[in-house]
Order: C-alpha cells, then sequence, then structure tokens
C-alpha cells in the first residue's frame, strides 16, 4: 500500500509552477488534515445524526477500498490482469459520496469508482474481470443500480442525463449520479449532459473528482476557473468540497440528492482531490509532477484523518483497529485467489459480434491472427 516513487526521474516541469493551495477557492470541510471537526453552517444537519458506529463504519469502507486497490495493483504487477486503474488518495471521495445514495438511485461511473461500487454491494472480485480480459463488466447493473464501468471517457454522464430524464417521466423520487474527473470535464459529451440535464431540470448530481491530474495534464491547463463554477453558466449551482475529508463528501452529495429528488434539478460536486498513484498501471507520474506535490497531498491522506478524529473522539480503540487490519488481510486473499481462479482470456472474443451476420473482412483478420498465435507454439518446437 505504497505511493510508487517519484525520486526515480526528474519531473518535466516543476511542482512549484502550479498553484499552492492558499490561491485555491474555499472548499467545504468539516473534517480538517489533523483530524479537528469544524462547524458549517449550511451543511452540519446532513451527517449532525452520524453516531460513532456510522464513523467506523466509514473508515472500514476506506481501508478496506485502498487494500483491495493495493492488491489489485500488485496482481497487475504480476502479470494477472492487464492494467489497473488506482484510485489511492480518493476513497474519501467515493465512500462519502457513495454512502450518500440510496438503495433506489442509479449511479454512473466510469473505471476508478471502485469505493463506490463497494458501497453499491457490488463485489470487489467482480470488477477485476473486466481488467483481466475475461468479460465486459461482471455484474448485472439493474441488480446494484450501479451501471458497468465505463472506458469511453465522459460518455456515462449523457447516460445518466438521460436515465435521470426517465425518472422526472416516470414520476420517481430517486435520482441519478454520474461519476467523472477533471479530465472528462473536457469532453464535449459533459458539456452536452449538463445542458440536457438543466434544461429538462433532471435529478442527477454530476460528481467531478478532481484529482488535479488528467494522466499527464494538470487541471489548470484545461480550465480558468474552478470546475464546480462551470455550473453557472448552465444554470444550476456547483459546490466544490474537500475531496479527502469523508464527512464532508458525505453531507454535501446528500445536499445535492436531495436538491435533486425534490424537483430542483441536476448539482456539480467537484470533489477536490488528489491522485496518490499512477493514473493507471501503465502509466508513470514521475515523469510530469514533483516529489514535493505528492508529499504534501500524503499529510492530507482521508484514512489518517478520520482516524484522528475516531481516535480524538474515543469512538475507537486499538481493537478495533486490529481487527480491521485482519479483514483487511483476510479480503486481499480473497482478491488474489478469486482472480487467479480466472479463466485465462479468450484471444479471440474480439472478433465475435462485431457484425451481426458476420463480415469477410472480420474473418480475415480472425486469421490472421490466429496464424499469428499459433507462430508462439511453433516456436516453442524448436
Amino acid at each position: 500500500m505504497t505511493v510508487e516513487s517519484t525520486a526515480a526521474r526528474k519531473p518535466r516541469r516543476s511542482a512549484g509552477t502550479r498553484k499552492s493551495p492558499s490561491t485555491e477557492p474555499e472548499l467545504v470541510q468539516l473534517l480538517t488534515p489533523e483530524g479537528k471537526r469544524v462547524k458549517n453552517a449550511a451543511y452540519d444537519k446532513y451527517v449532525a445524526g452520524i453516531t460513532p458506529d456510522e464513523l467506523r463504519g466509514l473508515y472500514r469502507d476506506m481501508v478496506l477500498t485502498r487494500r483491495f486497490d493495493a492488491e489489485a495493483t500488485s496482481l497487475q504487477r504480476q502479470g494477472e490482469l492487464g492494467l489497473w486503474a488506482s484510485l489511492l488518495g480518493q476513497e474519501a471521495a467515493q465512500i462519502g459520496s457513495g454512502r450518500a445514495t440510496r438503495e433506489d438511485d442509479y449511479v454512473f461511473p466510469t473505471y476508478r469508482e471502485h469505493g463506490v461500487a463497494w458501497c453499491r454491494g457490488v463485489p470487489p472480485e467482480n470488477l477485476l474481470g473486466m481488467f483481466r480480459g475475461v468479460n465486459n463488466g461482471g455484474w448485472d447493473p439493474n441488480s446494484n443500480n450501479f451501471q458497468l464501468y465505463t472506458i469511453v471517457i465522459g460518455s456515462q454522464t449523457l447516460h445518466a442525463t438521460g436515465y435521470a430524464m426517465g425518472i422526472t417521466k416516470d414520476g420517481a423520487d430517486s435520482a441519478v449520479v454520474a461519476y467523472f474527473g477533471d479530465g472528462a470535464s473536457s469532453q464535449g459529451d459533459v458539456a452536452e449532459s449538463f445542458t440536457f440535464s438543466a434544461v429538462y431540470n433532471a435529478p442527477v448530481v454530476f460528481f467531478c473528482q478532481n484529482n488535479q491530474w488528467a494522466i499527464s495534464e494538470p487541471t489548470e491547463k484545461q480550465t480558468r476557473v474552478p470546475l464546480y463554477q462551470r455550473a453557472q453558466g448552465f444554470g444550476f449551482p456547483g459546490v466544490r468540497v474537500d475531496g479527502n475529508d469523508v464527512l464532508a463528501c458525505l453531507a454535501v452529495t446528500k445536499w445535492a440528492l436531495e436538491r435533486a429528488r425534490a424537483g430542483e434539478g441536476p448539482t456539480l460536486v467537484e470533489a477536490f482531490t488528489y491522485r496518490m498513484g499512477a493514473h493507471t498501471t501503465s502509466d508513470d507520474p514521475t515523469r510530469y509532477r514533483g516529489d514535493e506535490e505528492r508529499q504534501a497531498w500524503e499529510a492530507k491522506d482521508p484514512i489518517l484523518r478520520l482516524r484522528r478524529y475516531l481516535e480524538a473522539s474515543n469512538h475507537a480503540d486499538e481493537g478495533f483497529f486490529a481487527e480491521l487490519e485482519a479483514e483487511s488481510e483476510a479480503l486481499g486473499r480473497r482478491v488474489r485467489e478469486a482472480v487467479r481462479a480466472m479463466p485465462d482470456p479468450d484471444h479471440f472474443a474480439l472478433f465475435e459480434h462485431a457484425y451481426a451476420d458476420g463480415h469477410a473482412l472480420v474473418d480475415e483478420e480472425r486469421a490472421q491472427f490466429a496464424a499469428y498465435q499459433a507462430s508462439f507454439a511453433d516456436e516453442g518446437d524448436h
């Protein structure tokens, strides 16, 4: 569960050229990085009744989600997965917002929402089939109201908007959450979904996890204003929340979902957080960002923040943390065993269902690929 070293290569751009946190707009925060509870007149009521058991539950969610994520990263390094998109550092944004949803709400994720999937009851090992290449998702979206992972950047926001418009026509009081990142905010699909959701007053919460790096491009190269302010131009509210504060993410998402259910239309929530690791396991973040920046955000770790609060409030003891550590290790073993029990990917599956009635070109490409695969067996005979 360690972050990949960023000292191996000199960054191409200095972290010092980026805006310092002091110049960023204010954000909603209920827990400081030191774990101290701060008051907020607008959002306190959304977590006012939270119990110590529920606080421990949020902590457990984040710890187990991080453990699963670390195991998946290791499995990819060992050749068991083709790729993995880590959520390291974004646990509070995902668990806080995920726990704010109701069972009848519908969630449209991208490909990094492993914590939200956990909150929606999707077994962690089910997330890994797609990354191993043995299926296109691994779960029934309607069983948990959690859509399959979307690889096409930003397109799920249109799907979410259309679904939310349908909810309105059906007269239901549920809501929709569409997850996307700061990079996806530059996609035309996202702007189009903002337009349609505003015009049709759709009950959708656009939850943007601004982890500040769209692969190697920093946010300031994509926008001249904070992302949450874009909502103003489309006629609905936007709010920036501390994405490393699980209580703030829970409160703000509850507020936005209540607005949606009450017929008040869409909301844009920008969870200001940080991607602690690589964009995916094919990425090397040391090529584009500095070590000092990462270290500054490690001090704001969302899990450590809540632990400090639990300990200071006497809501958790060493027995709780030890028990959770054992549960974390058990989860890691379970995931590891599940992945290694999966079949190898079918190399020829990509040729299936390309055309309803078949196609000569596909047949030709399949034959060429078969010959290519056979060449490896031939090499082994010599």
